[in-house]
């Protein structure tokens, strides 16, 4: 996977799971499991997204990413 696309995969991944979270709390007016299956299936895309994020930062930096050096 590039790093391009991790990135976008990070932030599709935690907006996509905060927003099924978010539907899922208000869908426990109506349904008490449809309700919990969407909040804790977001809370799991977010979570995933986090780890990406994790991941992202730990690997090197490469002269291709079009980023500023860092300061030292």
């Amino acid at each position: 996977m590039s790093i391009k696309a991790m990135e976008t995969w990070t932030w599709v991944l935690i907006y996509g799971g905060l927003l099924t979270l978010c539907v899922g709390v208000f869908a426990m007016r109506q349904s008490d499991g449809l309700g919990w299956t969407l909040v804790l299936g977001g809370a799991a895309l977010a979570a995933v997204g986090v780890v990406l994020i994790v991941l992202r930062s730990r690997l090197p930096e490469t002269a291709s990413q079009n980023m500023p050096p860092r300061k030292k």
